[in-house]
């Protein structure tokens, strides 16, 4: 007995006209006329010169019976009461493919039911799910897929990949909507009550971390999937490189104290400003030779050892190019450090290939490579070169992607020589992508996409978009270590700040928020920073690799729930969750480290406050006296620098003795 798939699949056939002109192609198909006589139809379509003929063609009529002549009045194709020996011949001619995609106009239904006809429920090659004709494809389908329910003539099969190929197309949509959305949408600073934060704080929220104008960002014409990894190899390759020692390279040396810092690069709170003591201001090129060693990336890439050094070296130059307060070597070195525990610690290694991880490695590397020291509106507003050669738009991330890959080029900085050319194009693509991500104008735009991603139940994500995130939090991740180095990034930054106020000031330009030395609320800006901008991103950050974890347990996993271990970092796994899954969380050392810097600049706020308060008092007693001279002392400024000086140094105090 013939299955239903066979038998939808002799219903059709297609017939080529010429096999050097595909675009011509005839679809015969044959239906049984629903009418009383039961008479056989057969139906072709015609796709030619960009329209769509449909001839239907009937035989002649069969001759009646004696009561149904007398009773049924003669059919049109008749003469003088006879029946004509011929059949009829009927062809329709519609426009374009453009009417059934729904772009065109539709008189009526009739077209639906043709091209439903028409459509080969068997066909394996369908365009991408996330592309225009995706959705004309689907409809078609389901059209179609409703005629032959009809009639009985559906296999199981069949049915369900067509169905399963529109409810992936329906999801790609939603995303899409999503994403489009989310530009129109107002940001989160619009739901901030007014007197939440003070003004300056939220001009400048919203001045860095908000676009100031709309850009359409290009979609990438292929997504990068998930591909399975042997966790359990890797994991073991992984723990061989932990231990080997940097002496043994035959090219870089490293000092004693040196090696001995390397040794806790795993940790949350790793102490970049040691390394830089100890490697005489070059820990950018120590952390990232060792943690390529560590990943197997130098034997597995073919890096030309003099080469890489060449280029770590010239790396580490252009950051100190500007000679900046805080977009410096040492900042790189800790946001790749930072990455380095995304990788290793939450699982997140598994989930990507040895491409992906050199990508991702590399871009946290160059992400400010040769920053300026200013922001990207400061570059706009003044009509910087580099400004006008990227047209206002991420002017800085672009400049740090074009720099390097510039430097790349050079054949005794090109460490990629032994990449294929596949290799270098996805390597290349993700580290794009993932630098332009930084761009904090778009920041909103960032976590609302990917919290739209985790929503969906779906077990795909996008690695660019997810990678992509990743860095961003760890570029804006100071706030979430302890206090000691917290701090310190903090003072480095407003620094840095200050200077682009200067310059401001000098070239007639308004002060950006937080760049005016006299008039900054540095507690303030640091209580918004993490209640609007890092603690929501590292909650999403965390959200993202729990579910890359998840995707990242091998099959044999056992679903029997384990208890917590106590490995530094190390994923915790977590009772069975309905459907059979097996939740797995990483740690989050971050969410402690963020309430507790967060509980100390509200006590600076505070006594800032009434510094304040008493100033003023102190002011308004001066200028009512007669000429005392009282008052004429320090600003109010300065008192409040030199208070927070002596208060800083009793907290760091604490901070080391607690430790």
């Amino acid at each position: 007995m013939a299955s239903p798939g066979r038998k939808l699949a002799a219903g059709k056939e297609t017939l080529h006209k010429s096999n050097s002109d595909p675009v011509r192609r005839i679809h015969r198909q044959y239906a049984k006329n629903r009418g009383g006589g039961g008479t056989p139809v057969s139906r072709c379509f015609l796709n030619l010169d960009g329209y769509s003929y449909v001839i239907v063609a009937s035989p002649p009529e069969k001759k009646k019976d004696s009561a149904e002549e007398s009773s049924a009045p003669p059919p049109p194709s008749s003469k003088n009461g006879q029946l004509s020996k011929q059949g009829s011949l009927t062809i329709l001619r519609r426009s374009s493919s453009r009417t059934l995609s729904g772009r065109g106009p539709r008189n009526s239904s009739q077209s639906d039911v043709d091209a439903a006809d028409a459509v080969d429920l068997l066909q394996d090659a369908l365009p991408a799910v996330d592309t225009p004709e995706s959705c004309e494809k689907a409809a078609l389908r389901l059209r179609a897929l409703l005629r032959h329910l009809q009639e009985g003539e559906v296999a199981v099969g069949v049915l369900q990949k067509n169905l399963q190929y529109a409810a992936d197309v329906l999801d790609s949509i939603y995303v899409e909507e999503n994403k489009r959305h989310v530009g129109d949408e107002e940001d989160e600073l619009s739901e901030v009550e007014p007197d939440a934060v003070p003004q300056e704080v939220r001009e400048w929220l919203a001045s860095t971390f908000t676009r100031q104008l709309n850009t359409s960002r290009r979609k990438t014409d292929e997504k990068p999937r998930f591909r399975s990894v042997a966790n359990a190899i890797r994991a073991g390759i992984f723990v061989e490189r932990i231990y080997r020692r940097l002496s043994s390279a035959t090219f870089l040396q490293l000092p004693p104290e040196v090696t001995r810092i390397l040794k806790s690069v795993d940790e949350w709170n790793f102490d970049v400003w040691r390394l830089q003591e100890a490697s005489a201001n070059t820990p950018l090129r120590c952390l990232a030779y060792e943690l390529l060693n560590r990943y197997g990336l130098l034997h597995k890439f073919k890096m030309p050892p003099a080469t890489l050094e060449t280029f770590l070296t010239q790396v580490e130059n252009g950051y100190c190019k500007y000679k900046n307060p805080y977009h410096n070597n040492v900042h790189a070195a800790d946001v790749l450090q930072t990455m380095h525990y995304m990788l290793s610690q939450t699982g997140l290694m598994n989930w990507l290939n040895d491409v992906e991880i050199l990508a991702t490695l590399v871009a946290a590397l160059i992400h400010d490579f040769e920053h300026t020291g200013t922001t990207n509106n400061f570059h706009v507003m003044s009509g910087s070169e580099t400004a006008i050669l990227y047209n206002d738009r991420a002017v800085l991330e672009n400049h740090h992607i074009c720099a390097a890959f510039r430097l790349l080029r050079a054949e005794e900085h090109n460490v990629l020589v032994n990449l294929s050319r596949e290799e270098y194009r996805e390597f290349r693509s993700l580290v794009i992508e993932m630098v332009l991500a930084t761009d904090m104008s778009s920041h909103f735009q960032q976590i609302k996409a990917m919290k739209a991603m985790l929503a969906l139940q779906d077990t795909s994500l996008d690695k660019s978009k997810a990678l992509s995130l990743v860095l961003h939090c760890c570029d804006i991740s100071h706030p979430s270590k302890n206090w000691v180095l917290h701090e310190r990034w903090t003072t480095q930054l407003l620094e840095e700040f200050f200077r682009q106020g200067d310059k401001e000031r000098e070239l007639g330009l308004p002060y950006s928020p937080l760049c005016d030395r006299n008039n900054t609320l540095v507690a303030e800006s640091q209580i918004g920073f993490i209640d609007f901008i890092v603690d929501p991103s590292l909650g999403v950050c965390g959200d993202l690799l729990d579910k890359v974890a998840a995707l990242s347990v091998p099959p044999s996993t056992p679903t029997i729930a384990e208890e917590p271990h106590n490995e530094p970092g190390g994923p915790i796994k977590r009772p069975v969750r309905p459907g059979g899954v097996v939740g797995v969380e990483v740690r989050r050392p971050w969410q402690d480290c963020l309430a507790a810097n967060k509980a100390r600049w509200k006590e600076r706020a505070m006594k800032d406050a009434e510094i304040r308060a008493e100033m003023a008092l102190r002011n308004e007693k001066v200028n009512g006296e007669s000429g005392e001279g009282e008052g004429e002392g320090d600003s109010p400024e300065d008192t409040i620098e030199e208070e927070e000086g002596e208060g800083a140094k009793g907290e760091a105090s604490n901070e080391e003795n607690g430790e």
